[in-house]
């Protein structure tokens, strides 16, 4: 796995954060971290999209983030656990990771495989 996709990751990570902060945030301290958190996560997709096909960086960072969101909803907020809601992240994880495994990575000139 290249760096780029270990951005996008990352940035998914950090959307995790910003979503939960948008419906959290109260005060000065906590709408700071949001805000820091989007900045972040949408500078790193987009320097992942420079290198990557931006559909798919897309795709993943949108799918990654929802299934991040989802589960520390049910993990950390006290949402309830529904099994049709879990299946559904499931395929959507499974999706991305088919994107992803479809997609291939530019090839550099000069750099042997």
């Amino acid at each position: 796995m290249n760096a780029n996709w270990v951005k996008v990751m990352i940035a998914a990570l950090f959307e995790v954060f910003w979503v939960i902060g948008l419906k959290h945030a109260d005060d000065f301290w906590t709408w700071a971290g949001t805000v820091i958190a989007i900045i972040v996560s949408f500078y790193l997709m987009i320097m992942a999209g420079k290198e990557l096909p931006v559909g798919t960086v897309y795709a993943v960072f949108v799918g990654l983030g929802t299934a991040g969101t989802v589960f520390s909803d049910i993990v950390f907020f006290g949402e309830p656990f529904k099994l049709a809601k879990v299946l559904l992240i499931v395929l959507l994880l499974a999706g991305v990771i088919g994107l992803k495994l479809v997609t291939k990575d530019p090839v550099e000139e000069g750099v042997e495989s």
